[in-house]
C-alpha cells in the first residue's frame, strides 16, 4: 500500500484573485486570498495527521485537534463582516454549487430543451422542464462549469443571443402551459464577443427582459453567484428576487466599474463598496425581496445545506405567489420594477 500523500499547497490564479489550494489525501479545498491564514493553519493540521500516517505510534492528534480549532474560530472571525469585494470573491468561488447542481438536487423529471429556433444552441443557458416538490415548472439558469472542460463548454456562463431567445421561448412556452418559471442566475454578464453583438445581443437581452415582464405566470429568480449587469437582469425580473448571502447583483463588476471611472481595475475594492452589490444592501435598496442565509465560510462549503436552504425558500416563494391570476401578476411585477429607486437611497 502507498503511504499516505503528505498535504500539498499551491496558489491558483482565478477570476482576479488568488485560490489557495490544498490538497488533502484524495481531497482537494481551494481557499480564497483572505482565507490565507486560516489555509497556513488548516495545511499544518493535515501535514501532522500525515507525518502521524507514515510513522506507527505517533501520537500528534491532539495537536492537530487544537489547530483545527484555531482554524473554526478564524472561520467564523473572518465571515462575520465580509467586505463587499471579499463577498465578490466568495460568489465567484470555484467549488460554490452551479446551475447544474440545483437542478439535479431540487427538481425531477427535469426535460433540457434546447436551441433558439433561430441560430443555435447556447450551452451558458440550461433549461427545461422539471418537476419541483410534484409540481410541474420550467426552469432556466445560467451554467459556469465545474472544470476547465465545462467552463469552455458553458463559456464561464455568458450567454449570447441565442441562449437569451431560447429563454424567451421557454417563458413563453411556460405562460402557455400555465407553469411557474424558476430563473437561477449567475453569470459576470452577457458574453462581448463580436459574433455577440452582431446578432443583436442587447435586443436579446432586451427582448428577455420583456418576457419576463409580460410573463402571465409565477416568475422566481435566484441568484446563486455572480448577477453580473444586463445578462443577469435579463432572467431576473421575476415577482420574486432572492440572492443567497454571499452572492452579488451588480449593474458591471468592481473591476470593470474601476477601469471605467479610475483607469485601474486594482481599485476594485473601491468600486465594490460603491456599487452596493451584496444582499444586505440590494435588500435595503428594495431590489431584492428575500435573502438565502448560507453555511458559515460560503455555499461551497456544506453544498447539502445550501441545496436545502434554497429549497426550503423557492418553496415558501412559490406558495405566496400561488393562485395569482395573469392579470394580477403582470401588472404587480410592473409595479414592483417602476418602484425601484424610491427606497433606501439615501443610506
Amino acid at each position: 500500500m502507498l503511504p499516505a500523500p503528505r498535504a500539498t499547497i499551491a496558489f491558483v490564479l482565478q477570476s482576479s484573485h488568488i485560490v489557495l489550494t490544498i490538497w488533502q489525501e484524495q481531497s482537494m479545498t481551494n481557499y480564497l486570498d483572505f482565507e490565507k491564514p486560516l489555509a497556513e493553519i488548516a495545511g499544518k493540521a493535515e501535514e501532522l495527521r500525515a507525518m502521524a500516517r507514515q510513522s506507527e505510534g505517533m501520537d500528534i492528534e491532539s495537536e492537530a485537534a487544537a489547530l483545527d480549532k484555531k482554524a473554526a474560530d478564524m472561520l467564523v472571525a473572518l465571515y462575520k463582516e465580509l467586505t463587499p469585494w471579499r463577498k465578490c470573491q466568495v460568489a465567484r468561488h470555484p467549488d460554490r454549487p452551479h446551475c447544474s447542481d440545483y437542478i439535479k438536487a431540487l427538481f425531477t423529471e427535469y426535460t433540457p430543451l434546447a436551441g433558439d429556433r433561430n441560430f443555435a444552441e447556447d450551452d451558458a443557458v440550461m433549461g427545461g422542464l422539471a418537476r419541483f416538490d410534484g409540481k410541474p415548472v420550467m426552469v432556466i439558469g445560467h451554467e459556469k462549469g465545474s472544470d476547465t472542460k465545462g467552463r469552455i463548454k458553458h463559456n464561464f456562463g455568458m450567454a449570447r443571443p441565442e441562449g437569451y431567445r431560447k429563454a424567451v421561448r421557454l417563458i413563453e412556452m411556460a405562460g402557455k402551459f400555465g407553469l411557474p418559471v424558476i430563473t437561477l442566475i449567475d453569470t459576470a454578464g452577457a458574453y462581448p464577443g463580436k459574433g455577440a453583438e452582431e446578432r443583436g445581443q442587447s435586443e436579446a437581452i432586451a427582448r428577455s427582459t420583456e418576457a419576463c415582464l409580460q410573463a402571465g405566470v409565477p416568475l422566481i429568480s435566484i441568484i446563486i453567484g455572480e448577477g453580473g449587469s444586463g445578462g443577469a437582469v435579463a432572467f431576473a425580473t421575476g415577482d420574486r428576487v432572492a440572492m443567497l448571502e454571499h452572492s452579488i447583483y451588480s449593474v458591471i463588476t468592481p473591476e470593470g466599474c474601476a477601469s471605467i471611472l479610475w483607469k485601474d481595475a486594482e481599485k476594485m475594492r473601491e468600486a465594490a463598496e460603491a456599487l452596493r452589490l451584496t444582499a444586505k444592501d440590494l435588500t435595503q435598496l428594495g431590489v431584492v425581496d428575500r435573502v438565502i442565509k448560507e453555511p458559515l465560510g460560503g455555499a461551497h462549503r456544506d453544498k447539502t445545506a445550501t441545496l436545502d436552504a434554497v429549497r426550503k425558500a423557492l418553496a415558501e416563494m412559490l406558495k405566496e405567489l400561488d393562485g395569482k391570476k395573469g392579470k394580477a401578476l403582470i401588472a404587480s411585477r410592473r409595479k414592483k420594477y417602476l418602484d425601484l429607486g424610491s427606497k433606501g437611497l439615501a443610506a
